[in-house]
């Protein structure tokens, strides 16, 4: 009889570009499962290329909503595993920094800041911002700081941490710049009273203040500290922003007039651009802000919401909204730049998650008890969230089982 005719080669044993397209149409389960079978599909089934379209529809995977990778170190597929972490509170929960609660007024407490860059952890700590190295686990901090950045009479209300640049706000009125691998620093009176929030972008600063205004100010060559515009807000300036595009920024107001307190300003000129919102309650003041895009953008404050605006569409009305559930104002937000949004409140110490494509909460975690301290800033990797409370530091682990 004639020989049987030879079998097929094995699936895998096809070019691996033929096999990276028939992997493309599945989902996370079934790579999984495919990386089972023996090494070189294991090997193939790991592939970033085949996790990337993955990641992007997961929580906080390190992927914005135009497709940057802001975590590129970090293998696809590890980054996919943490998120249903994320979605579904899974954590380990520990405190690993306390200080002291000071108290700097009558029913007002010292409010930390803070900033994440790489291996460190930047905190300010009453007049100086302490620059803590992490443990390589990400989870604990070095014991001692690394730096100590100072310069501030009083508490440093807010910083920001750009290009190895320090830029600080302080309840002295002063602005203070440091670079951080250096000796360099430049401070200068800035406002009347306390900068409540500075932000450093493309050789500008921008600062707002108690005293109803926000500066513009340069840092070029020979104009250091130099007041290129004064913009009178007529209330309270709580948070402050500038534009992706540095173009323009904008500020968050305590809302105790009759103007939005919401407002975008041209950095050129100081004149104003444009208002968000119509529908404003009186006292509904914005404490934080942040761009996700040049024309998204999100806050939160007072009247317990975080919304969302899209400056393309609409400035009358946001595109989206979400109520917090317990009637807490929200201190400070941050978001992933794709679906994830992390909101601290000022009850308990909730931080809650929200996941954009739902109008509830998706997760809450209570860090402050039996006493009662607001969130003042909150941080977050692809791996840890860090929360800042009147107190203590606490950091919230994600690749726990």
């Amino acid at each position: 009889p004639p020989p049987p005719p030879p079998s097929p080669p094995p699936l895998w044993a096809l070019p691996e570009e033929l096999l990276l397209l028939i992997c493309s149409y599945l989902d996370a389960q079934a790579l999984g499962r495919l990386g089972q079978v023996c090494r070189r599909l294991r090997f193939l089934s790991s592939r970033d290329l085949l996790w990337r379209r993955i990641a992007r529809g997961c929580l906080n995977s390190g992927f914005t909503q135009l497709g940057t990778d802001l975590a590129a170190g970090i293998p696809v597929k590890e980054r996919v595993k943490v998120s249903q972490n994320w979605r579904h509170g899974r954590c380990r929960r520990e405190t690993v920094l306390k200080w002291k609660c000071k108290q700097v007024a009558p029913f007002s407490f010292l409010m930390p800041w803070m900033e994440l860059d790489g291996e460190y952890l930047y905190l300010s700590q009453a007049e100086n911002i302490q620059a803590y190295r992490l443990c390589p686990d990400g989870t604990g901090l070095q014991r001692h700081p690394q730096a100590i950045f100072s310069g501030h009479q009083e508490d440093v209300c807010r910083f920001v941490l750009v290009n190895s640049h320090i830029v600080s706000g302080g309840g002295d009125g002063n602005i203070v710049l440091h670079k951080i691998h250096g000796s360099y620093s430049v401070k200068f009176s800035a406002h009347e009273q306390e900068v409540n929030c500075v932000d450093f972008q493309g050789g500008l600063i921008v600062s707002g203040s108690r005293d109803r205004t926000a500066k513009v100010w340069s840092l070029s060559a020979g104009r250091v500290g130099q007041c290129l515009h004064t913009v009178q807000t007529e209330d309270r300036v709580w948070s402050i922003a500038i534009s992706p595009l540095l173009s323009s920024f904008v500020t968050g107001t305590a809302c105790c007039g009759h103007t939005s307190p919401l407002r975008i300003w041209d950095l050129e000129s100081g004149q104003l651009l444009t208002s968000l919102g119509t529908d404003f309650h009186r006292g509904a003041g914005v404490l934080d802000v942040f761009y996700e895009t040049p024309s998204l953008l999100l806050s939160c404050g007072y009247d317990t919401y975080i919304r969302y605006w899209d400056i393309r569409t609409s400035t009358r009305k946001c595109v989206q909204e979400w109520e917090e559930p317990h009637d807490s104002a929200l201190y400070c937000i941050r978001s992933d730049k794709n679906h994830m949004i992390a909101s601290g409140s000022s009850y308990y110490g909730v931080v809650r998650l929200w996941d954009k494509r739902q109008t509830r909460c998706l997760q809450s975690f209570h860090l402050s008890s039996p006493t009662s301290s607001p969130v003042y800033c909150l941080r977050f990797s692809t791996t840890h969230l860090y929360a800042a409370l009147a107190s203590a530091l606490h950091v919230l682990d994600f690749t726990a089982p």
